[in-house]
């Protein structure tokens, strides 16, 4: 069975941080390619692990913040 999961990176020291927050897994990369095949690697690992541990689908969105400097 094929299902479609959620990859949110963020850089850090040189490298690719990889989360899954359906899942829980985290990897990393030099590039982005390479911490999301990390990542999916890792997810597959787990789920036959724990097949039936499983989070919501995550509500992805966005919003502001007004930044207020120190006088």
């Amino acid at each position: 069975m094929t299902r479609t999961f959620t990859a949110i990176l963020q850089e850090e020291g040189g490298m690719y941080v990889a989360t899954c927050p359906e899942v829980g897994t985290v990897s990393q990369g030099v590039t982005v390619e390479e911490a999301i095949a990390n990542l999916k690697e890792a997810t597959e690992a787990y789920l036959d692990a724990f097949p039936s541990d499983l989070k919501p689908k995550p509500i992805l969105t966005t919003f502001e913040v007004v930044s207020v400097g120190k006088a």
